[in-house]
């Protein structure tokens, strides 16, 4: 039986015979074709389509009616949004136009002559032009690996990101020597460069040295008629200088252990003094509201910064702009132009008085203490950086270490030993007067390092000089951190 194959034609109603659509000429069997296929779509089109739904939508027109809308109705938080976010990339973009540099001068004078300030070089500056140029010091390098070091600075700075940064372990401090000798409360106290002595002053009007190592007294000097305030010593010269409340600042020679000068101006008691790391110049600070900064020579006053309204209790140097910061008891904190003799800036995050400051040794920033909180500060702008709170007392002291390791000092007697990173206390330390003293002489009035970082001297009010050393058989593991992110709440003012 053979199979059949059917025509299409054959199912199609009116379609001719085989016999005629082959004896058709070629033209009529396209128009037949065409027919068929118009009768194929008319029936397609009325039986297959449902004609309730709308025509579909091509893709652009669908885009440009909900890119209509979207203007529209959101036009406003769009625009709003996207010049927020060229705000951000901007700020984040922005670069500093110019490195911290080291002013490499001196100031001179001579007999009969007005002051001036010089280059390295030896050349005098125009006074008057670098002060429209807004700097008097000519700018030089810190090295030829400038860019390496600035990366490496910028990445030890904390972040203002909201997130609690893991603090760094420390050792534990602890008291290993009380030196006696002082018949009054210890004012002040610093070491000396080569790490071999340090000095202390305090209220029976007399400068001591002391031997680091043992804390035998070596030497008293006598001068002052009233309360010793303030002790320095110089990194360049063999000089020491002290202020006190009789209002003289004094220059005491190491070498003869005599006063070889007197810097007269202040009309009150001095609080602190400051020696400029790379400059032959003085700052101290008095009751009068000012900072007074004195050519160390020539015994002559450069300048007179005055915007405090109240006493000012600290003061610091440094080598790179701004060069001098003062911390004052009307609750702000002032950074100067040494060239222009100007204020740069006034941080008034403070609410209380502000009695003591501290400079970072490596990274470019600083702290500043007040009952309320202790605050780090970025420089040059001197940009918010954080809190450190906890230390709920009026602090006398700050001190900084290599190691990062910041230490404050309280009117009540209670020692906060800070990471700096992350801003976590990790020991506090209550002094204990001395048996012979009231309760209330354990205050803490000066505090510093000595230039190991490893040896911590503190001047208090029962007449005694405290050191501190960590703890060397201490581990991580036998003394871990108590950190507790989830129930710190970081401040921002």
């Amino acid at each position: 039986m053979s199979a059949t194959v059917s025509d299409p034609y054959d199912q199609i109603p009116g379609a001719p015979a085989d016999d005629d659509v082959e004896d058709r000429p070629e033209a009529d069997k396209k128009a037949l074709l065409n027919q068929v296929f118009r009768s194929l779509k008319r029936a397609q089109d009325l039986f297959y389509h449902d004609y309730a739904q709308p025509p579909p939508m091509p893709e652009e027109n669908d885009n440009l009616i909900r890119s209509i809308k979207r203007t529209h109705e959101y036009g406003n938080v769009i625009k709003k949004v996207e010049e927020a976010k060229k705000a951000r990339e901007n700020e984040m973009l922005a670069l500093p136009t110019s490195a911290p540099s080291l002013g490499a001068g001196s100031v001179i004078a001579a007999a009969g002559t007005t002051l001036a300030i010089t280059d390295g070089t030896g050349k005098l500056v125009n006074q008057q032009t670098a002060a429209q140029k807004g700097k008097l010091l000519p700018l030089v390098p810190l090295g030829g690996n400038s860019k390496a070091e600035d990366n490496t600075t910028r990445s030890l700075l904390p972040s203002k990101a909201p997130m609690m940064m893991k603090p760094k372990w420390h050792a534990p401090w602890e008291l290993y020597r009380v030196i006696s000798g002082h018949t009054g409360w210890v004012r002040a106290v610093d070491v000396e460069p080569q790490n071999q002595w340090f000095a202390t002053g305090g209220a029976d009007r007399i400068i001591k040295i002391w031997d680091l190592a043992s804390g035998s007294l070596k030497l008293s000097l006598t001068g002052h008629i009233s309360s010793v305030r303030a002790v320095k010593i110089s990194p360049r010269h063999p000089f020491l200088f002290s202020g006190g409340e009789d209002k003289q600042v004094k220059c005491w020679d190491l070498e003869y252990n005599k006063v070889i000068r007197h810097y007269h101006g202040h009309l009150s008691a001095i609080q602190a003094l400051s020696v400029h790391p790379s400059l032959d110049v003085l700052v101290t600070c008095a009751r009068d509201s000012t900072a007074r900064v004195w050519d160390m020579r020539t015994k002559a006053q450069v300048h007179c910064f005055a915007g405090h309204t109240n006493t000012v209790a600290d003061v610091v140097c440094q080598s790179v702009d701004p060069q001098v910061i003062t911390a004052s008891h009307d609750a702000t904190v002032r950074m100067w132009d040494l060239a222009t003799g100007r204020s740069m800036c006034t941080l008034t995050h403070h609410k209380k008085s502000v009695r003591a400051l501290t400079i970072h040794p490596r990274l470019n920033m600083f702290a500043s203490a007040s009952p309320d909180n202790i605050k780090q500060w970025k420089l040059p702008k001197g940009e918010f950086m954080q809190n450190l709170s906890g230390h709920n007392a009026i602090i006398n002291t700050l001190s900084t270490n290599d190691d990062g390791v910041v230490v404050s000092g309280a009117d009540n007697g209670s020692l906060c030993f800070w990471d700096w990173r992350s801003g976590f206390c990790f020991q506090k330390i209550q002094t204990k007067p001395q048996p012979g003293s009231i309760e209330s002489e354990a205050g803490i009035y000066a505090s510093c390092f000595d230039k190991t970082g490893l040896r911590f001297i503190t001047a208090e009010a029962d007449k005694t000089v405290k050191m501190y050393k960590p703890d060397d058989s201490a581990t991580e593991e036998s003394h871990p951190i108590v950190w507790r992110p989830e129930i710190v709440k970081k401040k921002t003012y």
